[in-house]
């Protein structure tokens, strides 16, 4: 009995060890194959040009508007080097690049509106807000987007007679491109719960300005985009070059002349062809206007650098995207604002208390920044001292925002000064002539070089009487007449 039971049993054993072998031949066979298919996978995943892991991170982290620009900024540079151009063909429906490169292009993409059409309108603000040695320095550059053969056949018709001598001279170019190099546009993802319709519109968009971008890369040094409805400003060119010298030695992407939309931003011509890639990357996943903060945060621009007043101005009332009304208006833009201030190098000062990160340097720009200090008391003051003696023709001091309207100077003098001391706090001018006094929080003078006698080396805002109020000082703006002979 006592054998039959150990054969029995080890008759079992075996049968169970055969069954554990079978496991695990099967076993093996399933991992082969699980392993082939990786493989495969992962011959895909190495030739895919967008599958990097820092991409794939990026694609989901903008799919939900919370890219972290300081986490994959050198994921950005380094593994997306984009530098080449995109290989596309585009047609020349009229006009063609000159071999020598110009200051600035102007692009503008445009496609068939279901009401109204303000292209030909912008076109002609661009050329005749320009003077003459403007217009040498600038390439107009407009992309018929729209698949309607027709409408584009009809636009470049009006464009050739309304703006023919603009073409012969290699001002005006206009461009197609056609349908088949755009990537898939319909079943997109519908992200922020966007209709179907608007998916594909604001995805087609980003390819326009991506297929746009790429053309103008050599064209110029640097590049500004407009929308198709958008009057300019007077001679915007000479301001838009006034301000890019006065950024000169500091770092930037992207320089805004209008708070609108894709309106009146400014880019380095070598930035194009990273800045297309990066829209025909990300092209179904979010608007353009956000896809731009991502791609100057990415480059390591953290704040938005925008100058007052705008230069351009949203002019259409329908919108390319079924029609829609559209009453945007940009309330900082001037008709008449080529009078942008010099404001020479400086160094800033005050003995004003001043409230969280509103120092002083904000107050002397073009920028929308502003000084903010607390409630000031007499004899304190805003001091700025000029790299070099200068002569001045204007200055104008706005004080309050908007907002806080009530935190202007309420008691306070402009002083300009002479004869350069240096102590221990500083350079500093031992002589001040006092030029008048703020009404309702604002200075403005102009002929100071007629009023004042001497170089100036230095101008402060005085504060005469104590507020309760705080101070923001919004802006301080110098003109200079010339430079002085040293």
């Amino acid at each position: 009995v006592t054998l039959l039971y150990t054969f029995l049993h080890m008759r079992h054993s075996l049968k169970y060890f055969d069954k554990m072998r079978c496991l695990r031949k099967r076993s093996a066979v399933s991992f082969l194959g699980v392993l082939v298919i990786c493989l495969l996978f992962m011959n895909l995943y190495i030739e895919d040009g967008y599958v990097l892991e820092g991409d794939k991170q990026l694609i989901r982290e903008t799919a939900t508007h919370q890219l972290n620009p300081e986490r994959y900024v050198h994921t950005f540079k380094d593994l997306s080097n984009f530098s080449g151009s995109i290989n596309i063909s585009y047609r020349y429906l009229a006009g063609t690049p000159l071999p020598r490169k110009r200051y600035l292009t102007i692009g503008l993409s445009s496609v068939k509106r279901k009401k109204g059409n303000y292209l030909l309108e912008t076109i002609k603000s661009i050329f005749e807000q320009s003077s003459y040695e403007e217009l040498k320095e600038i390439t107009v550059v407009v992309q018929l987007a729209d698949f309607d053969s027709d409408w584009c056949e009809g636009m470049v018709q009006d464009i050739s007679q309304k703006f023919a001598h603009h073409i012969i001279a290699g001002r005006l170019i206009v461009i197609h491109v056609p349908e088949e190099y755009y990537p898939v546009l319909d079943g997109l993802k519908r992200n922020y719960n966007d209709p179907e319709d608007r998916v594909k519109f604001r995805s087609k968009q980003n390819v326009d300005y991506a297929f746009l971008l790429n053309f103008c890369a050599n064209l110029s040094d640097y590049y500004v985009m407009l929308e198709d409805d958008v009057r300019c400003s007077k001679n915007f060119l000479t301001a838009v070059k006034k301000v890019i010298t006065s950024r000169e030695g500091s770092y930037w992407v992207t320089l805004e002349f209008s708070k609108l939309g894709y309106i009146g931003k400014l880019y380095h011509s070598h930035d194009l062809p990273r800045l297309a890639h990066f829209l025909l990357m990300f092209y179904q996943e979010m608007p353009c206007d956000w896809l731009l903060i991502h791609f100057r945060g990415l480059l390591a621009q953290k704040e938005v650098i925008r100058f007052k007043p705008s230069l351009f101005q949203h002019m259409g009332y329908y919108s390319s995207y079924k029609g829609a009304e559209n009453k945007l208006k940009d309330d900082d833009f001037e008709e008449e604002s080529f009078d942008i201030p010099d404001n020479p190098p400086a160094n800033l000062h005050t003995n004003m208390n001043v409230f969280e990160n509103y120092e002083a340097s904000k107050a002397y720009s073009s920028i929308d920044e502003y000084f903010w200090g607390k409630a000031p008391s007499t004899g304190d003051f805003y001091g700025i001292v000029f790299e070099k003696p200068i002569k001045i023709s204007k200055i104008k001091v706005v004080t309050g925002t908007e907002d806080r309207q009530n935190d202007i100077l309420h008691h306070g003098a402009l002083e300009v000064g002479e004869k350069i001391v240096r102590s221990k706090k500083g350079r500093q001018c031992t002589t001040y002539l006092r030029l008048g006094e703020f009404k309702n929080g604002n200075f403005e003078i102009t002929d100071v070089e007629h009023k004042v006698l001497f170089d100036i080396n230095c101008m402060r805002i005085l504060v005469t009487k104590s507020q309760k109020e705080w101070l923001i000082i919004r802006s301080i703006s110098v003109w200079t007449s010339q430079t002085p002979n040293q």
